[in-house]
């Protein structure tokens, strides 16, 4: 069947493009990324393109979504998103977990219970993925996260050791196997210590290969031995493999190391190709080009479609990459078609309708699944002393003070008048004072008319794109403000473990604090009961 399918065909189905979530191409949020429509369906219908990434939108409108784009596709496609979370992390609706190091932290104090929620967290995922018909999850991150200062990775890992890493994001693959969807560990071979975000520029791991074997390699090992089924690629330079190409464009790495030495047979798929640190230096087509002739047998997130599947025919033609690569890419991608249930027909116009499963909303975000998710947020919050907090004025002409610092308040998706960190403190008095870093300016010299006792939430973790896992300068700023006037009450920090470690050596015993890896408001309501003492 393969034979029959011309150069551009073949070369179109290594392709993956990213979409909308969303319906209407009025409601497209990143235009330079998202294409309208009308483009959308020539990349499928008319070029053949092998899979589409979605983002954004609710899991209902994606089930329509996806249903809507297998009509358009000359091929069945691959359906993918960032789902390391859960469906309900990109697709408002279904489970959100939290992130997976909050897992790690249980299996410091039980490893069984661990094990198992990462697991289950595998099987939850790939349930509602299903349910809404993506077929392909981009996860686990299977990144060591040995350095604090990780803007890109921070609590996306499940720990800091290749132990617990191999172990957790293997449960994790064990779980989601279970049903007929695709698995991805990434970056490989190890995005974890760096301190650069590859979505800006390019990092360099400098470390020996007897280093790379023994921290970032044997995660990779166990996912492989478990029956991953994709392995995606770092942006990363890695000296002691290759000094001239990064991980993604490197076939030393992608061949050399990847499918010689640890024996992966799985879909090799690049890391997005419009991030910075491969776009800057390598452009839309060249970079796609580099990636196919390392080795990759999908090309994620090109900028220029269009353009990059003619410049790696042109290369095909030219002979810069054997035509038989090419083949043997597109064998692997639709033999991964074929397992998730993709009923592959030659030069056919519209997908199989037995290929799409009906969907069923009530696999999403059932009771199990959630409390599943809370139980997570639940067994790895941190907390103390003088709990609960008891909100009280030391004057009338005070007024309580609910300090929220986020880090981008125009994109604060997991806030509103009615989740639990702005809802719950107004019922015991506490009014709204809602800043980011272009918003937070404070009076140096505080009186006793602009005292203000303050409970101070703080949401802040690594964010892909911000350059920085570090605490943005409005909340260090305002933290020892409140410490200097005495005004702090108490202290909740959603997400980075790392923010904790920094404020705790200058936090009183006498202020008590909760934190709580998950930011969404059932991570709001767990960590402000907790502190306010009505989770009994």
């Amino acid at each position: 069947m393969i034979d029959n399918l011309s150069l551009p065909e073949l070369v179109a189905q290594m392709f993956v493009v990213r979409a909308s979530g969303y319906l209407f191409d009025h409601q497209i949020r990143y235009r330079s990324w998202e294409p309208t429509a009308d483009k959308l369906r020539h990349y499928l219908e008319n070029l053949g393109v092998g899979g589409v990434i979605l983002v954004g939108g609710s899991a209902a409108e994606l089930a329509v979504r996806s249903h809507q784009l297998q009509s358009w596709a000359k091929f069945p496609l691959l359906l993918a998103a960032d789902i390391e979370e859960g469906v309900g992390q990109r697709f408002s609706g279904a489970t959100w977990f939290a992130p997976p190091m909050a897992i790690a932290e249980i299996a410091r104090r039980d490893a069984a219970a661990a094990d198992r929620y990462a697991e289950q967290m595998g099987a939850v995922t790939a349930i509602e993925a299903r349910a809404i018909n993506l077929n392909w999850i981009l996860a686990p991150v299977v990144d060591v996260n040995n350095n604090p200062d990780n803007p890109v990775i921070n609590v996306r890992a499940f720990g800091e050791t290749p132990e617990i890493v191999g172990k957790l994001a293997s449960a994790f693959i064990r779980g989601a196997g279970e049903h007929p969807v695709l698995t991805t560990a990434k970056h490989f071979p190890g995005h974890g210590d760096t301190a650069v975000d590859s979505h800006l520029e390019l990092p360099v791991l400098p470390h020996s290969p007897a280093r790379l074997a023994q921290v970032e390699l044997p995660p990779f090992v166990e996912a492989i031995a478990t029956g991953v089924d994709a392995i995606m690629s770092a942006h990363l330079l890695i000296p002691a493999w290759d000094a001239e190409f990064p991980a993604t464009l490197s076939r030393k790495i992608l061949i050399g190391k990847l499918r010689q030495e640890l024996g992966f047979e799985g879909l090799i798929v690049t890391d997005a190709l419009v991030m910075g640190a491969i776009a800057n230096k390598y452009g839309t087509s060249e970079a796609a080009v580099l990636a196919a002739e390392a080795g990759a047998d999908v090309l994620l997130m090109p900028l220029d479609p269009e353009a990059a599947i003619l410049a790696v025919c042109d290369a095909v033609t030219q002979g810069r990459i054997p035509i038989a690569q090419i083949k043997e890419s597109v064998k692997r991608i639709w033999k991964a078609k074929i397992k998730v249930g993709l009923s592959i027909k030659e030069k056919q116009t519209a997908v199989d309708s037995k290929s799409i499963e009906s969907i069923d909303l009530r696999l999403l975000a059932n009771p199990q699944a959630r409390a599943t998710a809370v139980d997570i947020l639940r067994d790895s919050l941190k907390f103390g002393p003088n709990l609960p907090l008891v909100p009280k004025k030391t004057s009338e002409n005070q007024f309580l003070r609910n300090l929220i610092v986020v880090d981008d308040v125009l994109n604060c998706e997991f806030l509103g008048n009615h989740t639990p960190a702005i809802a719950l403190p107004e019922k015991f008095g506490y009014e709204l004072q809602l800043i980011d870093d272009r918003t937070g300016a404070i009076v140096d010299n505080a009186s006793a008319e602009h005292f203000f006792p303050t409970l101070l939430q703080i949401f802040i973790r690594g964010n892909c794109f911000r350059g920085s896992a570090d605490l943005t300068k409005a909340a260090r700023d305002w933290f020892e403000k409140l410490l200097s006037t005495g005004e702090l009450q108490a202290v909740i920090i959603y997400g980075s473990p790392y923010v904790l470690e920094q404020f705790l050596p200058h936090l009183p015993n006498s202020i008590p604090y909760v934190f709580c890896f998950g930011q969404m408001p059932a991570a709001q309501s767990l960590a402000l009961e907790l502190l306010l003492g009505t989770d009994k």
